[in-house]
């Protein structure tokens, strides 16, 4: 059964070095357990998709809540899915600080990423429109 989780955290450490192991470590380990997904990361906040088998994503969100990296780890939407939509990313990464802001303030009230300030529903279009604008980037 596949499931997608949403989930938004905040950094412990915002150097784009520790952002970039994140990513790395994920691209890595990913494949191996059926996980694809994208991840956002923009003024220290985490917003991270991710979707493969139940018991596969529902291990990887208990690691990322106990991964000394994040902080504020808030579950922001968990579904049954019959199809992915992030399925040709191991790990898509979006760089929010190259976007065009009206995207963001089309989802929230100010043009950054805030998803502890918005519905998880509202999080998930965001990431939507930013893998329909080509702002995904490493498919790897």
């Amino acid at each position: 059964m596949l499931v997608r989780l949403l989930y938004a955290s905040r950094a412990v450490d915002a150097r784009a070095e520790v952002i970039e192991n994140i990513v790395t470590a994920s691209r890595q380990h990913n494949p191996a357990t059926g996980i694809t997904g994208i991840l956002c990361y923009g003024g220290g906040i985490f917003l991270q998709a991710i979707e493969g088998g139940r018991r596969a994503v529902s291990e990887l969100y208990g690691h990322i809540q106990q991964d000394p990296r994040h902080k504020d780890v808030e579950l922001l939407l968990f579904e049954e899915i019959s199809e992915r939509r992030f399925g040709g990313w191991t790990m898509g990464q979006v760089n929010l600080s190259k976007l065009n802001t009206s995207i963001l303030l089309k989802y929230s009230e100010k043009p950054e990423l805030d998803p502890y300030s918005v519905s998880g529903r509202v999080s998930l279009a965001l990431l939507e429109e930013l893998m329909a604008t080509a702002s995904i980037i490493g498919r790897a």
